[in-house]
């Protein structure tokens, strides 16, 4: 789903799509890294057949397709001062190299969005923290991944804290 059509949408109809839209993002950034494909590539894999694709006992979400673009195009495009940002954010004996490949992509998709887009780091955070939830279902990783976003959100927007 585009973002043209949202404006007939819910307020809970377009979190639910900005949602998705960070899910994909980090799922897309994952691929590209691991698969070497462009950012081109892997957005137009996505929006044409990943949302809202239907399996035997489950079917995907859709997604709104402008944030997904942009948050890919965003973590690509800022991915060295978001990477510099992360490692700041890490303990020293755990750079970003070092970090689970999903983890890197969640914090690139994140950073993105706080670098560039006008949403509240806070809710950066909660929605990251839920995308890592997902991937990381019962683990540590969600509440690495608050510790680690909070401290890149407080040096890419200081002035929200």
């Amino acid at each position: 789903m585009t973002t043209d059509t949202s404006h007939n949408l819910s307020g809970n109809q377009r979190r639910k799509l900005r949602s998705a839209a960070r899910f994909f993002a980090v799922q897309a950034l994952f691929q590209m890294e691991t698969t070497g494909q462009t950012s081109e590539s892997v957005t137009a894999e996505f929006t044409h057949y990943r949302f809202g694709e239907e399996f035997e006992d489950f079917d995907m979400a859709e997604a709104d397709a402008g944030l997904f673009r942009a948050l890919v195009t965003d973590a690509v495009n800022w991915q060295a001062k978001i990477d510099q940002m992360t490692d700041r954010a890490l303990v020293a004996k755990w750079p970003i190299a070092r970090i689970d490949p999903t983890l890197r992509a969640l914090f690139r998709a994140a950073g993105a969005e706080m670098l560039e887009h006008d949403t509240p780091p806070k809710v950066v955070i909660t929605e990251f923290v839920i995308v890592a939830e997902a991937f990381f279902p019962e683990t540590k990783e969600p509440k690495f991944v608050n510790a680690v976003l909070d401290h890149m959100a407080r040096e890419a927007k200081p002035e929200a804290f």
